[in-house]
């Protein structure tokens, strides 16, 4: 007996504290890979409402702050708050687009903030009651769901990797002729991140993007192509207040408008957390679930509080987690302090903002691409000898892609139609969940129990050999 109790208990990767230096380089990395898509939204919604730069620059800092706020609530937990899981936290694309109607239709300005603001916090908080009964929900996503969802997710976020390569104007940027010297720094940081995860094993594999997006960068600044002016000028520190911008207002239609940008989100959560666990090995449960969207509601309450927005998994960073196989949670959690650090600094702010988009989107690139491919080995999990599989697969990522290659494609639609229907990844999603109720519903359960439910929908996440993108 005395043996037994001597054996050690076994950590899970997820769980491992790798050693302080450990954690500061894998979490750097994160950051760098989470920065640009971060800073876009306060950038877009600043520029729509007129805001003066010293404004958007606050809008900044407190998205900053406050994604590492939404971070560790995600990735360390509390109480039955958080997955804990390597999930990284940042704004949902899918609240923009509602938001700048939302400030437009305030008159713009402070003013618009303001109605912004109080929508956001009752968003957080309904996103946060409700969880338990959207938990609920998940026997409707069998891998055939999920595994369509992450696809969808993985697919329609290579336009935004490769739109940055060639213009760096975001994810509906296009035009007519490309500059060839911004796809070679993007296919050259691609190139960098592949020799590193060819030529090296253990550390420097798992460091890859980092040295391509450093490498990317002193290549750009050699070439004249990249600034440090912006450093000199900005403050050695700032402190992010709650209602800087003075107390918000609530309004029944902004908030109903948000309260429908955050049951999508809560999708998009979903996946993502679907999509991690396959990646860490892990089974995903409907309390994990739970804690996943109550961590998100608590955040976007916050992001209110601290004049930031809705929060929700980021993609992006799952795919880094899949691409160098660090699975521990606390190298999320240290990059979520350095994400607050960087709310509070702005001069290392300034430092991040140097790092050009082509290189950013050769390095989105790998990782987008991998997210794609965990979707795919989930829908191994699936037997499309039955038409019904096939239909839902097919269809849904038909859907996505429609809007990633047309993505005006609902310009003309109402406005509470264009939340829907407006991202790829959402209406992909929404497709995959009633397709497979309709085409599915009717097909015999091979087993009844809510616990076997769950294994078998989570089967994916204890599968030995999911964990082989990099192979």
């Amino acid at each position: 007996m005395k043996a037994e109790n001597s054996i050690p208990h076994k950590v899970h990767p997820v769980d491992e504290v790798l050693p302080l230096w450990q954690l500061g380089v894998y979490g750097f990395q994160h950051v760098l890979t989470f920065y640009a898509a971060a800073v876009i939204v306060p950038i877009l919604l600043a520029g729509a409402l007129g805001l003066p730069r010293n404004m958007l620059e606050h809008l900044i800092e407190a998205d900053l702050f406050t994604c590492g706020i939404a971070s560790l609530i995600q990735s360390v937990g509390f109480w039955k708050i958080g997955v804990r899981l390597p999930l990284l936290q940042g704004v949902t694309f899918v609240a923009v687009s509602p938001m700048i109607a939302i400030g437009v239709a305030a008159g713009g300005g402070v003013e618009g903030l303001h109605q912004i603001f109080g929508a956001v916090i009752v968003a957080g908080l309904f996103s946060y009651f409700v969880a338990p009964y959207f938990s609920k929900l998940v026997r409707f996503f069998p891998p055939v769901v999920t595994g369509s969802i992450i696809l969808v997710i993985g697919l329609a976020l290579l336009p935004v990797a490769a739109n940055d390569i060639v213009n760096g104007h975001g994810p509906r940027g296009m035009e007519a002729s490309v500059d060839m010297k911004n796809v070679a720094y993007g296919l050259g940081t691609l190139g960098a991140i592949l020799f590193m995860q060819r030529m090296f094993t253990g550390f420097l594999q798992t460091v890859s993007v980092l040295f391509g997006l450093v490498l990317g960068t002193l290549v750009g600044w050699f070439m004249g192509d990249v600034h440090f002016d912006g450093v000199d000028t900005a403050p050695a520190l700032s402190i992010v207040q709650p209602f800087h911008f003075g107390m918000p207002s609530f309004h029944i239609v902004p908030i109903i408008s948000l309260m429908v940008v955050m049951m999508i989100a809560m999708l998009e959560t979903v996946g993502d957390v679907f999509a991690t666990g396959t990646i860490v090995k892990k089974s995903v449960t409907p309390d994990d679930i739970t804690r996943a969207i109550r961590a998100d509601g608590l955040a976007t309450a916050l992001g209110g509080v601290f004049n930031s927005f809705p929060y929700t998994c980021f993609a992006e960073n799952v795919g880094l987690v899949s691409l160098t196989g660090i699975r521990s949670r606390w190298v999320v959690a240290s990059a979520a302090i350095i994400m607050m650090l960087l709310g509070c600094v702005p001069k290392l702010a300034a430092i991040m903002t140097c790092v050009p988009l082509p290189v950013l989107g050769g390095a989105a690139l790998a990782m987008f691409a991998a997210v794609a491919v965990v979707g795919i080995q989930a829908l191994g999990q699936v037997n499309f000898e039955h038409q019904g599989n096939t239909i839902v697969v097919g269809t849904s990522v038909g859907l996505g892609m429609l809007l990633v290659a047309q993505p005006h494609i609902t310009d003309h639609f109402p406005g509470w139609a264009q939340i829907i229907f407006g991202s790829g990844i959402t209406l992909g999603a929404t497709a995959a969940i009633v397709l497979n109720f309709i085409f599915n519903s009717r097909t015999p359960p091979a087993i009844s129990s809510e616990g076997e439910v769950w294994n078998v929908v989570t089967q994916v996440s204890r599968e030995p050999d999911m964990l082989s993108i990099r192979q």
